[in-house]
């Protein structure tokens, strides 16, 4: 009952149930009610005509269908209705004892007058409600419950409708980050609805685009200034200064070519084959140790994927040397299973805080600012290595060790 469209459907079911068991209960206690002397009046008048003709002429009456018999006629006692019609019947002047009974079966009801020497046996018409009625009402609520159900979810799914567009466009989002087409077919809300969806997914893509392109121009226009700074910093005397200005327009440079690689891998598709990522691991992590870097390579499991294998490659080679620089060493496995390839990247750093995980994806991010000048890199690394996961299919997640250390998660469809 969490969506709308439940919500709304059990709404009206409610209402309408409850309207219609209380107008169905109203009704069934009417029935119940005594019958007012309206409707016993002519009954008991012809029984008190029917007592005075068998006093009368007894031969008459026993031709004209009365019964006589010595006993009142077997069957069950009914006391309310025998003390109900000696109070009617008195009113019409007949003081006779008398008795209701009732077959075993409770559908024969029959009136028997004392009349002194033998007693008069009388028809009773029974004007009591049907037996059975709460097997009656059961039923007849099962029947609207039933069609009030139906009611509701029709409407209420054509009610929700546009919103469940909404609900569905987050399934919908492309690795791009930009809405699939919605076809725009429908009720006219829907269509609306739909409508507006793709003119703001179009919005969206357009400023995504205008985006990357003024990002890859600005790392390419800077290229021309640093370059010249480069040249003007080898003219400078102070051995000392001149390694500053060098170091510093070498992570500039750095900077602009990891901008521009990100918009490249962001905006193009290479042709992506068949690889087999554990030879890719092995060799990644190979080159890394010849690098210097703190790397261990634990279990290789064979595993295939479809990747593009140079975007592929900078990816895992990003995530380790991530697990190398700021996690002082990594420890790198892969394993296969269930149609997925699950590579696993840990180290011995100090973790992210909780807070900040999801925003270590972030471009340009450092968990800790003061380090940024300890610690080469311009922290594009981890944002190219998800984006480039990210439109293979897979997934890279992160979570904290204990005591210490932080594990890199990635999971991309390998073939069996």
């Amino acid at each position: 009952m969490t969506s709308l469209r439940n919500r709304i459907a059990g709404f009206m079911i409610l209402a309408i149930v409850t309207v219609i068991a209380l107008a169905t209960l109203v009704a069934m206690q009417m029935m119940q009610r005594p019958l007012p002397e309206t409707a016993t009046i002519p009954v008991a008048r012809q029984i008190a005509w029917n007592v005075r003709f068998a006093e009368t002429d007894p031969q008459a009456a026993q031709g004209a269908g009365i019964a006589f018999a010595d006993a009142p006629a077997a069957g069950l006692p009914q006391d309310r209705s025998t003390r109900r019609w000696t109070r009617v019947l008195g009113r019409q002047g007949m003081t006779h004892p008398l008795l209701v009974t009732t077959d075993p079966e409770g559908t024969t009801m029959r009136i028997s007058v004392d009349l002194g020497d033998r007693w008069a046996i009388l028809p009773l018409p029974d004007l009591r409600p049907p037996k059975g009625g709460w097997r009656i009402f059961g039923a007849w609520m099962a029947l609207i419950l039933t069609g009030a159900t139906a009611v509701s979810l029709i409407a209420a799914t054509r009610i929700t409708g546009p919103l469940r567009i909404l609900e569905s466009a987050v399934d919908r989002i492309g690795r791009d980050g930009v809405l699939v087409p919605i076809p725009e077919t429908g009720l006219p809300e829907t269509q609306a609805t739909a409508r507006a969806l793709n003119h703001l997914s179009s919005r969206l893509k357009s400023a995504m685009e205008s985006r990357m392109r003024l990002v890859a121009a600005a790392g390419h226009d800077l290229r021309t200034p640093m370059t010249r700074m480069r040249l003007r910093a080898e003219f400078v005397e102070d051995d000392s200064e001149r390694e500053k200005w060098l170091a510093d327009l070498a992570e500039l440079d750095g900077i602009a070519d990891s901008a521009i690689r990100l918009v490249r891998d962001e905006v193009t598709r290479a042709d992506a084959r068949d690889l087999r990522l554990d030879r890719l691991v092995e060799d990644v992590t190979g080159e890394l140790r010849a690098l210097g870097y703190r790397v261990t390579l634990r279990s290789l499991a064979p595993a295939t994927v479809v990747a593009e294998p140079l975007s592929l490659k900078r990816a895992v080679r990003n995530l380790v040397i991530n697990a190398a620089t700021h996690g002082q060493a990594a420890r790198v496995s892969l394993a296969q299973g269930g149609g997925q390839a699950e590579l696993v990247i840990e180290d011995e750093g100090p973790g992210i805080p909780e807070p900040l995980m999801e925003r270590a994806f972030e471009p340009f991010f450092r968990v800790d600012e003061a380090r940024r000048k300890a610690l080469p890199g311009a922290g594009l690394g981890m944002a190219i290595a998800r984006q480039i996961i990210d439109q293979l299919g897979g997934q890279v997640t992160l979570a904290n060790m204990r005591p210490k250390g932080l594990r890199q998660r990635v999971v991309l469809p390998a073939r069996g």
